[in-house]
């Protein structure tokens, strides 16, 4: 029972963080399920980090749709593009040993954190040829802000596909990467990203759930555990969204780019 507890409050920490940053949380939680199962292997742990990430990302884009912050037609492009990386990424997960695992994925969290902490926001304004690529949106959010902004469609569908491939087999829900790629690449506002961010995740976590299901590698004691984590989460999403209204994005930004950095060291440390 006090497990299940343990789990809940550390749901509710993981869905708060997770969506104030519009990461999902998974870049929190697959860190201490590697310290609380060691015994887990990696396939096990992803697929209870990406049905929480699946539960965290729904209840938080519900918060957000209510402050009507999601570019569904950005999401819904996107979140197409990474369902086929994150059938691959969920297949590819238990041909990892362990150890190679904790490497990868300690080392990607530290390059990432490192690069949104020192990496500018750019100011340039896109060539004329490169407009005529862009797609123009706008988004008003409830309380009368109003964002214009354009990116490059195909290089946001690209790196959604190996954003679905990553964070299907890491198990973090893709979200810690998704938004850098679309706040440094594709020029959307921070708080615009980390709701549209949060809608993607959804359907990729869910996707990625279903494929484990079908595997069978999310059952018994895995499914336990996550519907424990689930009630957290889906708690902390609710009031992570109610903190962003509250945030500068640059420091979002920034507290991503050192919740990265500190996760990734501490699974390089499991490595040893």
């Amino acid at each position: 029972m006090n497990q299940y507890l343990e789990l809940g409050f550390l749901g509710l920490a993981v869905g708060t963080v997770g969506t104030l940053i519009g990461a999902g949380g998974g870049f929190v939680l697959v860190p201490v399920l590697l310290i609380m199962y060691p015994d887990y292997g990696p396939e096990t742990i992803t697929s209870i980090s990406l049905a929480a990430v699946f539960f965290n990302a729904t209840s938080g884009s519900v918060a957000y749709a209510r402050m009507k912050r999601i570019d569904y037609k950005s999401g819904l492009l996107f979140a197409a593009a990474t369902i086929p990386g994150a059938i691959l990424g969920a297949l590819s997960t238990n041909l990892i040993p362990r150890t190679i695992f904790n490497v990868g994925f300690g080392v990607l969290m530290v390059a990432a954190g490192i690069y949104l902490f020192f990496c500018r926001e750019k100011t340039t304004k896109p060539s004329a040829a490169e407009a005529e690529r862009h797609c123009v949106r706008t988004v008003t959010e409830k309380n009368g802000t109003t964002h214009t902004f354009s990116y490059d469609l195909g290089l946001g569908i690209k790196w959604s596909l190996l954003v679905g491939y990553l964070s299907s087999l890491l198990g973090i829900g893709g979200g810690i990467i998704h938004v850098p790629i679309l706040v440094r690449l594709l020029n959307f506002p921070v708080h615009v990203a980390t709701a549209t961010s949060h809608f993607v995740l959804a359907i990729m976590a869910l996707t990625g759930t279903i494929v484990h299901i079908a595997t069978g590698t999310f059952s018994g004691s895995a499914v336990d555990r996550t519907l424990a984590l689930a009630v957290g989460v889906t708690v902390g999403a609710q009031l992570g969204a109610k903190l962003s209204d509250r945030i500068h994005g640059k420091w979002i930004i920034r507290s991503l780019a050192a919740a990265l950095a500190l996760a990734g060291l501490r699974i390089l440390m499991l490595a040893r």
